[in-house]
């Protein structure tokens, strides 16, 4: 039920940042290894989207891409997106 209520009624860059941020206060780290694929599962979403919205979240400087991880570089810029 809670996955429904987030698709349904947020949008993608504040669910992205939701899961981005909650997953490196439960690994405790701002390197995060996980796929777009992971992502896109785990937010109800497809996964050239969840690329896209990375993309644009890394032109941003909030986080850096590399294969199989996420770094967050500026949690407070992901924090204004919620």
């Amino acid at each position: 039920m809670w996955t429904m209520e987030q698709i349904l009624f947020m949008k993608l860059d504040t669910r992205l940042s939701i899961f981005l941020l909650d997953e490196s206060l439960k690994l405790n780290t701002n390197d995060i290894k996980i796929t777009h694929n992971q992502i896109s599962k785990y937010i109800g979403t497809s996964r050239e989207v969840v690329s896209r919205m990375l993309k644009y979240f890394e032109k941003e400087n909030i986080i850096k891409l590399s294969r199989g991880s996420i770094k967050i570089i500026d949690k407070e810029k992901l924090k204004t997106l919620i």
